[in-house]
């Protein structure tokens, strides 16, 4: 459950969030050509993909290339508190502020081994301090402004640079400015939750949207439409049980644009309305 959230933009993004959730509670990211550094101030968090699972406690962080790695972070335990900073580093905001040349950590590796996509960082004192820097301009919202924000990436930069997770750090945050050739699968899995249309998803796969379906069809046997409905629907299942969120903010989160179109959605799917889904499953 999503208890508290701040956050500062810079050039129209969202830059920094400051997250207060309270367990059990599924947080998922917004995926897109991005990358994020999620610093734990309280609590601790289960991040969990097919290959690997990482516990991230108080004081470490987590830096991820949201759009091979980012799905989700959890914690099943009931009552206990998770107080998250998140940096999120855009492309095209980093080659504006670098606007001569992009710095070391952001360039591709000489060798490069691996399409890297997440790395647990240790208890690092500066970042420490760096975080802590953050939360005076959280207490001050007053006080922040374009170039503080700036100041603040670029240190954040330094430090990690500085890290002793800096050649990961480097493979993870060079695929911004040199990226992989997503598959077709893997831009439908990063996107399943948000609201873009099929004809994004057909400009992001690079087809036209009659191609676009009939390769979905071939691939997953099913509709676009009637196929990520279905997922939506099976994730706001999960999370009526799992998180005690309003229904309004699961359908948002789930990826509908009104309650009623989720309730309606929903109700043909489990043939019960969120609400009472919820209710009778507590029950048994």
């Amino acid at each position: 459950m999503l208890n508290d959230y701040q956050k500062h933009e810079l050039f129209g993004k969202t830059l920094i969030q400051k997250i207060d959730l309270k367990g059990p509670f599924r947080y998922d990211f917004p995926v897109a050509e991005q990358a994020c550094f999620l610093y734990v101030l309280r609590g601790g968090f289960h991040y969990k993909t097919d290959e690997l699972e990482l516990n991230i406690a108080s004081n470490y962080s987590l830096l991820l290339n949201c759009i091979s790695a980012g799905k989700h972070i959890q914690n099943s335990a009931t009552e206990d508190h998770c107080e998250i900073v998140i940096v999120t580093f855009y492309p095209d905001i980093l080659r504006k502020i670098y606007d001569r040349e992009l710095p070391l950590l952001l360039q591709k590796p000489a060798n490069t081994v691996s399409n890297l996509s997440n790395e647990k960082i240790n208890n690092n004192f500066l970042i420490q301090k760096y975080v802590e820097g953050l939360l005076f301009y959280f207490e001050n919202p007053s006080l922040v402004n374009e170039d503080i924000l700036i100041l603040k990436l670029k240190e954040i930069m330094l430090l990690l640079a500085q890290s002793q997770n800096a050649s990961a750090v480097q493979m993870i945050l060079s695929q911004l400015f040199s990226p992989t050739a997503y598959s077709f699968r893997q831009i439908i899995e990063a996107n399943l939750f948000s609201q873009v249309t099929i004809e994004q998803l057909a400009e992001q796969s690079n087809l036209s949207v009659s191609s676009f379906k009939r390769e979905f069809t071939k691939l997953y046997n099913d509709t676009p439409a009637h196929y990520i409905r279905n997922k939506k629907l099976e994730k706001a299942a999960e999370l009526l049980l799992l998180s005690d969120e309003r229904v309004t903010d699961i359908a948002w989160e789930c990826g509908f644009n009104d309650l009623a179109t989720f309730t309606k959605n929903f109700s043909d799917k489990y043939h019960i309305t969120p609400s009472s889904y919820r209710q009778q499953q507590k029950e048994k």
